[in-house]
């Protein structure tokens, strides 16, 4: 049985192919696109699945959306009569008023030569949320939490899964939302592009919760375990709010009302420089997150009593509370997979497709390498049409390395304060460069991150660059032990260890940690492992193979951003480029 998920007319739209209960493919509409978190039909993510297992249309047996609009609709009746909500929000959101293109057009329109004959599945949002974060995890039992913007009137579910079973046994519904309270308080900031709140995650730790007190006015806890916004510092419950995608990035327009600057004081704009103020800021608003967050979740394991925990949504990716939580809750196990928000519904839909279909699903997933992958043959080619351009620039090409000597020159750069430029195998599934995709560095530089800032990325100074640490090494260097695979979580690095990794140590003494295993990434290790055994430090620093655009996901996207910018050395499989000849 072969089914397509989709996660599509949202951000990150993306695609999935699941055969007989096992994923095959996984990949992000945006890393063809070439355009940020873009949203709309992902056919480019269909097109790639298909052909990665020799399919077309016409061997699928359903495509599933994780989108329901018949869900939550007695809620939606209820709130249009309250009375709340101006007719224009009614006629947008209540009553679903539709402008896009069905399914079948899309597909005829992108597949013109194939026919689709099988069916389309409905997959309400947070039961999609739910299957992408339990149903591929290591645990036959746990509870699930799923936290976002909105999907499908709800903005959060808590419940559990038994044996493969889901039940959500609570909802938040339209239009309360932590979601929505991160996002508009990031508006406020001055970050204005969707997906930016990840950059108030990186801001926090410069400042001090001073701002508490305010943010506990704008969001409150409920006795039910739950939380409400004060709906006075919101405009999104009254009015539409512009979502503009048009194939292409999303645009969300003005979300907090004009009570908010009164509260808190003037907005930012985008060119105002950040002041400790617009810290301390964005320390009430994560630690506010983290508040609702925890309420929630030690709640729900008071009705569901469990170790093990599975999170999912837009929220999932915040990986500052993620991190807290064995601290916060009686949780000891935590499994955010790669893909945690609208991208992941992908999975969740298919997973719930299989299941109505009478099939069962039998896939954990460990590793997140489920994207396009490039044969030797193909990158030789491809030096080979650009001999011109790397001549130019005075670059060497060295062919079929081995692995231990690339791994043996590779390391030796790195301690010499070169940055390299790492593409291996699959891409990525998810928005963490996780060793395929990677641009790589010496984590005991304390200049590393202007070097990184200087040559390539061009990013805010205040945002942290990520370690990718031995997994046997990992207690020895953080206030935990836990795996992290795919980048998910923040852990605190011991005090003693600091001063030894100033790149990849946050202000806070923080780290955004992934682990690296020799059977999640064979070659990835053996290059960390050659790093430790020159140095003694069991990780690299690992941030984003891309400058201002989505992660490169072919092996040109590649060459084209190492000539583009000051990155000294480019591997690419078993080829190796560098701007000056081996010694």
């Amino acid at each position: 049985m072969n089914i397509l998920g989709l996660n599509a007319f949202h951000g990150d739209s993306s695609a999935c192919l699941f055969v007989d209960g096992v994923m095959v493919a996984a990949v992000e509409e945006e890393r063809f696109r070439r355009i940020k978190h873009w949203a709309g039909f992902p056919s480019e993510s269909i097109r790639f699945c298909l052909d990665k297992q020799g399919l077309t249309l016409s061997d699928v047996d359903a495509i599933a959306i994780n989108t329901d609009p018949k869900a939550a609709r007695w809620k939606k009746i209820g709130f249009a009569l309250s009375g709340k909500a101006s007719m224009a929000l009614v006629r947008e959101k209540i009553l679903v008023r539709n402008k896009r293109k069905g399914i079948a057009e899309h597909l005829s329109e992108a597949f013109p030569d194939q026919v689709f004959k099988g069916k389309v599945e409905y997959v309400e949002h947070h039961l999609a949320h739910f299957a992408s974060a339990y149903s591929v995890s290591p645990y036959s039992e746990a509870s699930i939490i799923s936290v976002d913007g909105f999907g499908d009137f709800a903005s959060a579910a808590t419940g559990f899964g038994r044996a493969g079973e889901l039940t959500i046994a609570r909802r938040v519904h339209f239009p309360h939302s932590l979601g929505i309270f991160y996002q508009a308080l990031t508006q406020y900031l001055g970050f204005y592009h969707y997906g930016d709140e990840y950059k108030v995650m990186g801001l926090a730790p410069y400042g001090t919760p001073r701002f508490a007190d305010k943010m506990d006015e704008i969001l409150h806890h409920t006795e039910d375990g739950l939380f409400e916004l004060n709906l006075r510092y919101f405009q999104h419950h009254r009015s539409p709010i512009g979502y503009e995608w048009d194939n292409a990035s999303p645009k969300v327009s003005q979300l907090f009302s004009d009570s908010l600057p009164e509260l808190l004081g003037p907005i930012r704009s985008a060119e105002q420089e950040l002041t400790q103020f617009h810290c301390d800021i964005a320390r009430s608003i994560q630690d506010a997150y983290e508040r609702a967050f925890f309420h929630m979740l030690n709640t729900m394991h008071k009705a569901h009593q469990t170790d093990n925990l599975t999170i999912a949504g837009g929220c999932g990716m915040n990986s500052v509370a993620n991190g807290k939580v064995h601290l916060n809750t009686p949780y000891k196990n935590i499994y955010v997979q790669s893909a945690a928000g609208d991208a992941g519904g992908a999975i969740g839909a298919a997973v719930v497709a299989t299941q109505r279909a009478g099939r069962q699903v039998d896939f954990d997933m460990s590793h997140s390498y489920w994207g396009p992958e490039y044969d030797a043959s193909t990158i030789k080619s491809l030096l080979a049409a650009n001999a011109a351009a790397l001549e130019q620039q005075g670059c060497c090409v060295n062919l079929d390395v081995s692995d231990d000597e690339l791994v043996d020159q590779v390391s030796s750069f790195i301690i010499d304060g070169q940055v390299i430029g790492w593409f291996q195998g699959a891409m990525e599934w998810g928005p963490r460069a996780l060793g395929n995709r990677s641009i790589l560095g010496d984590p005991r530089r304390e200049d590393m991150k202007d070097i990184l800032n200087l040559k390539i990325k061009r990013r805010e100074s205040f945002r942290p660059f990520a370690p990718s640490v031995l997994r046997e090494h990992v207690e020895g260097w953080f206030e935990s032990d836990a795996n992290v695979p795919f980048m998910m979580k923040v852990f605190q690095i011991k005090e003693a260890q600091r001063e030894r990794i100033p790149a990849v140590a946050h202000v806070d003494g923080s780290g955004r940690l992934q682990t690296v295993t020799p059977e999640g990434n064979p070659l990835y290790y053996q290059l960390i492992q050659a790093f430790f055994k020159k140095t003694e430090v069991p990780m690299l620093l690992n941030t984003s193979f891309n400058e201002n655009e989505p992660v490169v996901c072919t092996p040109q996207q590649a060459l084209d951003c190492f000539l583009r910018t000051n990155m000294d050395v480019l591997v690419l499989g078993s080829q190796l480029i560098t701007r000056t000849p081996l010694g």
